[in-house]
C-alpha cells in the first residue's frame, strides 16, 4: 500500500499527522498529499515503520544516534533519574549532580584546555548562545564595535534566528528575512566544486584564507570582526572535508585579527570523524566548542558550549558588573538529559565506541570510494564514518542535473527507502552517516542497498533521456 492511500485511511497515524502535525524541513503541500512515513520502533542500526517494514538507518537519524536505536542502560538511567529528580534548573546559582558530573566529564574530554561548560538543548541553541557570548565578551572588554562573526557558504549551524543566520544555505534564509546584521559568509572550502583549473588543493586552501582576510579587511578588520565559526567537516552543506592545510591557514588569519575561533562539533563530535573530536582530525585549536547530537546518543535533547579561560574571564567580569549573565534556558542541563548524556559517555568508553569507529573507518571509506567509478558519481568524499556521493550528469565537466526537473539525488534517496535504507540527499549530494555501532556485515548491506539505488536511478535517467553517458 503506497503512502497516498495510507495517509487518508480513517483514523490512521498518517491521517492524524496530516491533520494536526506541522513538520520541520517539509513541503507542507506535498505532505498533505502523501503523508508521513511513521516510525514506531528501533533496534540497533534498524528502525521499523507502522507497516512493519525495517530500514537500515544510514543517517543515524539526523547524524546523531551513535548507539543506534535501542539501549536498556540509557532507558534505565533516565527512569532512575526521573524518580530521584525529574527536573531542576541551573538559574541563580542552583545546580544538581548530573549537570556537575557531565560538565566535568566534557572538560576532561575537550581537545584543548577549556574553563567552563554551559548547557542548552540543541545545536541551534548552543550556537545562538555563542553569538551572544561573543557580543557580551567584547562589550566586557570595551570593544563595542568588535561584533561581526564570520561563517561560511554552505556551513550549517542551526535554525534559530542567529544560528540560521550563521548557516550559509539559501533555504534557511529565504522568506525568513535572514541573515541578521553582523553575520558574514566566506568561501566554501570544497575543492571539487570551487577549485579552479590548474589550482592545487594547497593553493585552493591558500586562496580561501586570502578571501577570508579580504573579507575581514573589508568589514573593518580587527576593530569590528570578532570571531569565525566552522564545522570541522561541513555536514548539512554536503559532507565537505576541507583540503589539508586549510584550517592552519584559516586559524592564522583569525589570530592575526584577534578573532575567536569557534568549532561547531554538533555533527563531528564523539567519534564521527575517526577521533573523539573533529578538531583533532582537522588540527583545530578552538576558543569555544559547541556539541550536541551524539552527546547523549540523541536519546534525550541536550547540547553544550565549552569556553576557554579567556572567554570565561570576560563573561565573569561583565556578569559581575551587570549583576548577572542574563542568558539561559529552563532546561539548561536538565537532570534527566544530563544523566543520560553522562551514561552515554560511560558506554562509549566501556565498549570502546571511538576505537570501533576508527576500526570501521577504512571499511566504510573503501565502500564509499568504490562508488567513484559509478557513471553517476562525480565525487566520493568522506572522513571517518561520514561521507557523501555527488551525482553528476557529466564526470568530465562536473555538470549536474537540473535539481527542479530531474532531482537525481531525491531519486536515489527514494530508491534507497524502497530497499529499506535511509540516506539523505542535499540536492544531488547523497550523505551516509550510520550509527557508530554499525558492524562490517551491516556496512556491506548498507552500501549494497545504496549501490542498487544508484543503479535504479541510472536506469530511470537513461529511460527518460536525461543521461547519455
Amino acid at each position: 500500500m503506497n503512502d497516498v492511500s495510507r495517509s487518508f485511511r480513517g483514523n490512521s497515524n498518517a491521517a492524524r499527522d496530516i491533520a494536526h502535525h506541522l513538520h520541520p524541513y517539509t513541503n507542507f503541500k506535498k505532505h498533505e498529499a502523501s503523508g508521513p512515513l511513521t516510525i514506531v520502533r528501533g533496534r540497533g542500526v534498524y528502525v521499523m515503520d507502522d507497516d512493519g517494514k525495517e530500514y537500515i538507518e544510514g543517517m543515524a537519524g539526523l547524524w546523531s544516534a551513535a548507539l543506534g536505536f535501542s539501549n536498556e542502560r540509557l532507558a534505565t538511567v533516565a527512569y532512575e533519574q526521573m524518580k530521584q529528580l525529574p527536573f531542576y534548573h541551573a538559574f541563580n546559582q542552583r545546580s544538581h549532580e548530573p549537570a556537575i558530573n557531565l560538565a566535568e566529564k566534557l572538560k576532561s574530554m575537550a581537545p584543548v584546555e577549556m574553563s567552563k561548560v554551559f548547557f542548552a538543548n540543541s545545536g541551534s541553541e548552543a550556537n545562538d548562545t555563542v553569538v551572544k557570548m561573543v557580543w557580551y565578551m567584547n562589550n566586557a572588554l570595551g570593544r563595542p564595535l568588535k561584533k561581526k562573526i564570520v561563517s561560511r557558504i554552505k556551513g550549517y549551524h542551526g535554525v534559530t534566528v542567529a544560528a540560521a543566520s550563521l548557516t550559509g544555505l539559501p533555504n534557511n534564509h529565504r522568506s525568513f528575512d535572514l541573515p541578521i546584521g553582523g553575520i558574514l559568509h566566506t568561501s566554501c572550502p570544497h575543492y571539487y566544486r570551487f577549485g579552479v583549473a590548474g589550482e592545487s588543493e594547497e593553493q585552493f586552501a591558500t586562496r580561501c584564507a586570502e578571501e577570508l582576510e579580504q573579507l575581514i579587511i573589508k568589514e573593518g578588520g580587527a576593530e569590528q570582526v570578532a570571531a569565525m565559526i566552522a564545522e570541522p567537516v561541513m555536514g548539512a552543506g554536503g559532507v565537505i572535508v576541507p583540503p589539508k592545510g586549510y584550517y592552519e591557514k584559516i586559524q592564522a588569519v583569525c589570530k592575526k585579527y584577534d578573532m575567536l575561533f569557534i568549532a561547531d562539533e554538533v555533527i563531528c563530535g564523539f567519534g564521527r570523524t575517526g577521533n573523539v573530536w573533529g578538531c583533532q582530525t582537522m588540527n583545530i585549536k578552538p576558543d569555544i566548542l559547541t556539541c550536541a547530537k551524539a552527546l547523549s546518543a540523541s536519546f534525550l535533547p541536550i547540547s553544550a558550549v565549552m569556553v576557554n579561560d579567556k572567554v570565561y574571564q570576560a563573561l565573569m567580569s561583565e556578569s559581575d558588573k551587570i549583576g548577572t549573565w542574563g542568558h539561559g534556558f529552563t532546561y539548561s542541563g536538565h537532570p534527566v538529559a544530563a544523566a543520560v548524556a553522562l551514561e552515554a559517555q560511560k558506554i562509549y568508553d566501556e565498549i570502546d565506541l571511538f576505537g570501533h569507529a576508527k576500526r570501521m573507518t577504512p571499511i566504510f571509506q573503501k565502500h564509499l570510494q568504490s562508488f567513484a567509478d559509478h557513471p553517476l558519481v562525480g565525487e566520493a568524499m568522506g572522513v571517518g564514518m561520514v561521507g557523501a556521493l555527488e551525482i553528476v550528469a557529466d564526470k568530465n565537466t562536473k555538470a549536474g542535473f537540473d535539481l527542479a526537473t530531474v532531482g537525481a539525488g531525491t531519486r536515489v534517496s527514494n530508491h534507497a527507502q524502497e530497499r529499506g535504507l535511509f540516506v539523505r540527499n542535499m540536492g544531488d549530494r547523497v550523505a551516509i552517516c550510520p550509527p557508530l555501532i554499525i558492524n562490517e556485515t551491516e556496512l556491506a548491506d548498507l552500501f549494497g542497498r545504496l549501490r542498487q539505488s544508484f543503479d535504479a536511478t541510472l536506469a530511470d535517467l537513461k529511460s527518460e533521456g536525461h543521461f547519455k553517458g
